[in-house]
């Protein structure tokens, strides 16, 4: 891309932001005032469909099967790379929007609208923008079940930006596996005959300490954390049923590999040592870890500075799992955090869903929607830069 061509692009993509802004308002508006689960969103998917429609993009409905998943294309008609936006638009159980996905969406389908608008000045450009619809991110994390069924497997670089109550880089998320334990021993009254029962919850109990006793033996990124789900029904009776459910993360799926053996073994010698039978079973999506493209970051960074953002913190610090994880292990992906408060506030709260339709919101929706679209472009109109960043994918997935 020429000088003249960037400045070109700099003065359209501001005019298409303004005239974009409007119906962006509409849909994060609606969509928070219509919160629906995981699985659950069709007003939101529908919503986005139709705005994306209405753009002239080709748009498929419950992709790959999920009701409320879609792919929503806008195609120059000459082969080049393959784009791709994720939009999130689940909310939370009782409390709405707590995690902003309303806007997370937005931001990606204006994303894809605007790359799509800039395109129109430079016609000889090659590729695709693809806006793919991601349901159920707090819950069963389709990204997971869509990355199995090849959704991102013709994808050159992914990217995506979730709300925050700063700018942030984007950095990485824990592998995760989510276990869950089943015990079965025999109920007998607790007072009279107790030598004629098979206690499961102390099966359950003794899976605790035993993992309790692990933990010491285990590397600093690894977390550990369960619930006792199910535990009797009444305590003069001897339960003769116990079920705990676990969340094992760490940094790399490699680690969890050795150390899911030892969680279950655990779990083994509980039911042992209780003379009850065991079941262990998966009752969530694994996670794999995500992996930050940094050639892909540094060209978002460059052009969040073109945005006016400038300054932009380091990756967020947490020890969290994200279905954008495995996304990254089939495509390069960037996933960082743009600002919606002017104070800061904890995710997954009334007042953090409430900054999602603020002004402060609307300020850095816009400087994302540009830090956005100007990266696909520099991807779609730069072989060197696309290169870079396949090749980095390449090297962190050889090893």
């Amino acid at each position: 891309m020429t000088e003249s061509e960037k400045d070109s692009i700099q003065i359209a993509l501001k005019a298409a932001i303004s005239r974009l802004l409007p119906e962006l308002r509409t849909l994060n508006e609606y969509i928070y005032a219509h919160p629906e689960g995981g699985n659950e969103e069709r007003l939101a998917a529908a919503a986005h469909c139709t705005l994306l429609e209405a753009h002239g993009f080709s748009v498929e409905r419950a992709y790959l099967g999920l009701e409320t998943a879609f792919r929503a294309v806008f195609d120059t008609g000459r082969p080049g790379p393959a784009l791709a936006f994720l939009a999130e638009y689940d909310a939370l159980p009782g409390l709405g929007h707590g995690c902003a996905h309303n806007l997370l969406g937005t931001a990606s389908s204006g994303a894809g609208l605007l790359t799509a608008a800039l395109l129109a000045g430079l016609p000889d450009t090659a590729g695709s923008i693809v806006v793919i619809g991601t349901p159920a991110e707090e819950t069963d994390g389709a990204k997971v079940l869509m990355a199995e069924r090849g959704a991102f497997d013709a994808i050159d670089a992914a990217l995506m930006a979730h709300p925050a109550e700063d700018y942030f880089r984007s950095g990485q998320s824990l592998a995760m596996d989510a276990l869950a334990f089943r015990f079965y021993g025999k109920a007998a009254h607790a007072a009279a005959c107790p030598e004629e029962g098979i206690n499961a919850l102390d099966a359950c109990i003794q899976t605790f300490n035993a993992i309790n006793a692990l933990r010491q033996h285990c590397t600093p990124d690894v977390r550990i954390h369960g619930i006792i789900s199910q535990g009797g029904l009444a305590a003069n009776i001897i339960p003769d049923f116990a079920e705990a459910r676990f969340y094992v993360r760490a940094a790399r799926r490699k680690t969890l590999r050795e150390l899911i053996p030892r969680v279950i073994r655990c779990a083994e010698s509980g039911a042992l040592a209780a003379g009850a039978r065991l079941e262990v079973s998966n009752y969530e999506a694994s996670y794999d870890e995500l992996q930050t493209n940094q050639a892909l970051q540094d060209l978002y960074l460059a052009n969040m500075g073109r945005m006016g953002i400038v300054g932009i913190q380091e990756a967020k610090k947490g020890f969290g799992s994200l279905d954008a994880g495995n996304v990254s292990q089939k495509c390069p992906l960037i996933h960082p955090w743009f600002r919606i408060c002017d104070q800061p506030l904890p995710a997954h709260t009334e007042a953090f869903r409430d900054a999602s339709i603020s002004e402060t919101a609307y300020e850095g929706l816009q400087a994302v929607l540009g830090g956005l679209a100007l990266t696909a472009l520099d991807l779609l109109t730069d072989a060197e830069a696309l290169r870079k960043v396949r090749e980095e994918f390449e090297q962190q997935h050889s090893v």
